[in-house]
């Protein structure tokens, strides 16, 4: 091969490469920025074909997705100062390049540290408006929305990401406290049971008074009644024996007179000591021949 030859392959490769080296790419999940020596030329490259100059320009590109970022368990305080484990996580993407970029290099471990700062300061601070119901179940849904808010907001700012979501994984309790709040739950529960017996038997017995009262004012009604019965019965009883009376007053004497004799007689080992000139042997005497 000639020395011309030479000359115009390494001369077609040079400007091969030149030219392969003058486009780039940026795909649809991937936002760009553009620099000329170290500083920005481009903000925000579109996805697509660019081109670019070779060994003047160069291209940073960035994970357009959806990312995730997960902390570790970390310790916060309720209102009560009580203690509480959380395990967390947001969802971010990057939103202005620019910014992105010249807060973190384009590292996503950088972003993940600083954001993880963020996330971890906004978390204190809204546990630490809320008690310890609150957290876990009365505002936690308020409380996402909260910490999701302010996190963007920071992270916007000084990132230039978007924080889209903030959810909790996990809550507990630490360890050394677990048992102290599962025995004081043990008693809560007790002290709550043995209210609703206490309750139970004072409305029990309320209901045996009341069912004792009606039972007292029933025979009590009822003892009346029979009562007034008793006493119309004597009444019309002494009325039918008045009547008789005034119709025939001998027979009336001796129909009483006979009736004595049988309640008198009736039991024949009673022995009746009586004068014999007394009243009670008036038809007895009579009858004799």
């Amino acid at each position: 091969m000639s020395n011309k030859s030479l000359v115009t392959l390494i001369a077609g490769v040079v400007l091969a490469l030149v030219a392969w080296s003058s486009f780039y790419i940026v795909a649809q999940t991937e936002r760009a920025v553009l620099l000329q020596f170290g500083r920005i030329v481009e903000a925000d490259v579109q996805p697509g074909l660019h081109m670019k100059i070779p060994y003047v320009n160069q291209v940073r590109k960035f994970d357009a997705r959806l990312l995730t970022l997960d902390t570790v368990n970390s310790r916060f305080l309720t209102l009560e100062k009580k203690a509480l484990m959380v395990d967390a996580y947001a969802k971010w993407r990057v939103l202005d390049a620019e910014r992105y970029y010249t807060a973190t290099s384009g590292m996503k471990q950088i972003a993940d540290e600083r954001l993880s700062r963020r996330l971890e300061a906004s978390l204190r601070d809204q546990f630490g408006k809320r008690t310890l119901h609150e957290s876990v179940s009365g505002e936690r849904d308020a409380l996402m929305a909260d910490v999701t808010a302010s996190l963007n907001r920071a992270a916007q700012r000084e990132l230039g990401i978007e924080v889209v979501d903030v959810r909790v994984k996990a809550i507990d309790l630490p360890k050394e406290v677990n048992r102290s709040v599962f025995d004081r739950m043990s008693s809560e529960r007790e002290r709550e049971a043995r209210e609703h017996r206490a309750k139970g038997k004072e409305l029990a017995e309320g209901i045996r008074a009341d069912a004792d009262r009606q039972q007292r004012v029933i025979l009590a009604e009822a003892y009346r009644q029979a009562e007034e019965l008793r006493g119309e019965g004597d009444a019309q009883a002494a009325a039918i024996y008045s009547k008789a009376y005034g119709q025939d007053q001998e027979f009336y004497s001796f129909y009483r007179s006979l009736n004595a004799y049988r309640e008198s007689f009736a039991d024949k080992r009673d022995v009746l000591v009586l004068d014999p000139s007394s009243d009670f042997f008036r038809y007895l005497e009579k009858s004799k021949p």
